[in-house]
């Protein structure tokens, strides 16, 4: 059961969410249903969900990626559906922006990738793909992230381009 997953998780993972008690979590967690479907496709996919605190606007807790890399189950994928269809030779089995919506989860914003890796290493090998802006989407690019040499680096790229390396990393609010 996901909510065992999660709080296993919570419990070896303590420096990602400090001064949130497990009691608190739960309560939230089975106020909110959906949250738990939600947060199993994320594991299934080798998201390996944690929360990382609370949302300064609205107090809910953000549960997010917390794989050491971009989940497994979620790379070589183009950006969105947009890039999917604009893509005609060696065309990807789908898009990061389409798979995260799927999973009733958003993409990860440069902000919160950037929070995430003040908790911890992440994407030292991988690199993974962020809500990008308008402006940026317009011009056919897209934005990803990842973390060499003990910096955190926002790369752009062709939102149809795809690596093997290259996932993406998704939150809930809860």
């Amino acid at each position: 059961m996901i909510l065992e997953t999660l709080k296993t998780r919570f419990h070896e993972n303590r420096s990602l969410h400090a001064g949130l008690d497990w009691a608190y979590v739960e309560r939230r967690l089975r106020e909110d249903p959906e949250s738990l479907k939600i947060l199993q496709k994320m594991e299934e996919s080798g998201g390996e969900p944690d929360t990382i605190g609370t949302d300064e606007e609205s107090g809910r807790l953000i549960f997010c990626d917390c794989a050491k890399e971009s989940p497994s189950g979620r790379r070589s994928l183009c950006y969105d559906e947009e890039a999917l269809q604009k893509r005609t030779k060696n065309r990807p089995a789908g898009s990061a922006l389409g798979m995260a919506q799927a999973m009733g989860a958003s993409l990860m914003t440069e902000a919160l990738y950037r929070r995430l890796q003040c908790l911890g290493e992440f994407d030292l090998k991988t690199s993974s793909w962020v809500e990008t802006p308008e402006e940026i989407r317009q011009k056919g690019g897209a934005i990803f992230c990842e973390r060499r040499y003990g910096t955190v680096f926002t790369f752009h790229n062709g939102a149809d381009s795809y690596y093997s390396v290259r996932g993406f990393r998704s939150y809930i609010l809860v």
